[in-house]
């Protein structure tokens, strides 16, 4: 069977740009840098890569969904060099949530297809924050949208990025106390549900069968802040 070419990717702007701009990859860059500035910043000392701005040259959104949004950025490498590199980045400025749901301290994890790798993983919760929610509360509203329960007790784990050479996401990361499951909801695009024993989630990760790195930090953060129910293992 012959391949099926795919539509071309639709370069779609915020309504309130209205006709201030043209909607090309180049004004679609424009109007990203102007309205989400600290994604183009860079931190100060030796080293950075830099990104050039406009008229010096400017950036593309290659594609725009919407969950991601794939860049080409002009950069100058620390000795000089110009090239132009991808970065794909969430489409909300809100940064993603992950939990790490203990329930009786034993972790519970879910199941998951993930496109990119081509297999299942599995995982914690991890899902995109709402807007003007504070990132526990977003972590709480995971446990319900996804795993229909409550938290008695949300602790903070800090954030990470989970690919800082191509994704410019952070992720805040969260352990939750539950006292029961509900029933898994259609938007943890999950097939199953699994309730292991801390050291039990530890070792499949040594072991690797949990490869998530979101997940395999989270366990650390967790077990290094006392929520594990045993011992570390050795």
């Amino acid at each position: 069977m012959p391949a099926v070419p795919l539509p071309p990717s639709l370069f779609t702007l915020p309504a309130e740009v209205g006709d201030l701009m043209d909607h090309t990859p180049e004004s679609a860059y424009a109007h990203l840098r102007d309205t989400r500035p600290s994604l183009f910043s860079s931190p100060p000392g030796d080293g950075a890569i830099d990104i050039m701005r406009w008229p010096m040259t400017e950036g593309q959104v290659l594609h725009r969904d919407e969950e991601r949004v794939v860049l080409e950025d002009p950069v100058v490498l620390p000795d000089g060099r110009q090239e132009r590199r991808l970065r794909v980045l969430a489409a909300r400025p809100e940064p993603q949530v992950a939990v790490l749901p203990l329930l009786d301290g034993q972790v519970v994890l879910v199941n998951r297809f993930r496109h990119a790798a081509r297999t299942w993983t599995w995982e914690i919760l991890r899902g995109a924050g709402l807007v003007d929610v504070g990132d526990a509360q977003n972590a709480a509203g995971q446990l319900e949208d996804l795993l229909g329960t409550s938290a008695s007790e949300v602790t903070g784990l800090g954030q990470v990025h989970p690919a800082p050479a191509i994704l410019a996401d952070t992720v805040m990361l969260y352990a939750a106390r539950i006292d029961a499951l509900g029933e898994l909801g259609r938007g943890a695009k999950a097939r199953r549900v699994r309730v292991v024993a801390f050291a039990e989630a530890e070792q499949m990760a040594l072991s690797g069968q949990v490869t998530d790195a979101v997940t395999i930090t989270s366990l650390f953060r967790a077990r290094q802040a006392g929520l594990g129910e045993e011992g570390p293992i050795v």
